[in-house]
């Protein structure tokens, strides 16, 4: 058994979707309270590997160039389907959105892609991954191609801890707490803001100095902050899903800000 674990591990072609990494932590884990998690790692890497073998991602993308001039990239879409646009996400069974590990090379050539678009995606990776994601965004893209992210915003977590709020900070607080955390207390706030930082697999959530640091450092200029579902470039308009909470939520809670490539 653990001549196969070795031998499958050393497989180069678990390096095109990152499945390598995924099977050493599976290999490596052995605690009873983590079957069921092993289990879904292993249905997903069954499923990577077939998309790999019917070559499902490789249809995607040729099917998408050949019914569109552009090439317009969502990454981590999720069930937030945008019409018109290349929707990827990491370990998806559709055969009609991507798979794109935002971690590792992006499957593009470089000054291919016009538009990049990720919503709410950047958070689940770490700093340094994020600062790969974006550097990935900045190789592909055209000259002149544009990225745009939205991510929760720091400076907003850091509002709902002053003494002074506004109705919809209030409001925010009270949905996240009855909707994620349960737990009753008098004090929500420090529930909120934790839960926040940890919750839905988060890794790093950036103010808007730090995302704009990253943008920087992976090359980009003309770098602005922007309102959801906001934007002076018409691509980029009501792409965010404000439709998957209350009414402001979103707008409250994100960070969006756009980039350049020269």
């Amino acid at each position: 058994m653990l001549s196969w674990r070795l031998s499958y591990l050393n497989n180069p072609s678990l390096q095109y979707y990152g499945q390598r990494e995924m099977l050493r932590k599976i290999c490596s884990e052995t605690s009873p309270n983590l079957i069921r998690p092993m289990m879904t790692s292993l249905s997903i890497l069954l499923s990577l590997t077939i998309r790999k073998i019917l070559r499902t991602d490789e249809r995607i993308l040729t099917n998408y160039q050949n019914r569109h001039g552009t090439l317009k990239l969502h990454i981590g879409c999720g069930e937030h389907i945008l019409d018109g646009w290349l929707n990827s996400d990491l370990g998806t069974r559709s055969r009609e959105i991507l798979h794109l590990n935002a971690t590792w090379q992006f499957p593009f050539n470089d000054d291919s892609v016009d538009l990049v678009f990720s919503e709410h995606m950047i958070e689940h990776i770490t700093y340094l991954q994020g600062q790969h994601m974006l550097s990935e965004c900045f190789r592909v893209l055209k000259p002149n191609g544009k990225v745009r992210v939205a991510t929760p915003d720091l400076a907003f977590l850091v509002g709902l801890y002053q003494n002074e709020k506004s109705e919809l900070q209030n409001g925010y607080i009270q949905w996240f707490h009855d909707n994620f955390i349960g737990i009753p207390t008098l004090h929500k706030e420090p529930f909120v803001i934790n839960f926040h930082m940890r919750l839905f697999g988060h890794q790093f959530i950036y103010d808007e100095q730090t995302l704009r640091e990253s943008f920087g450092k992976a090359g980009f200029v003309n770098i602005t902050k922007c309102t959801v579902g906001e934007s002076a470039h018409e691509e980029f308009t009501e792409l965010e899903n404000e439709a998957g909470r209350p009414p402001g939520f979103l707008r409250l809670a994100s960070l969006v800000l756009e980039g350049t490539k020269p």
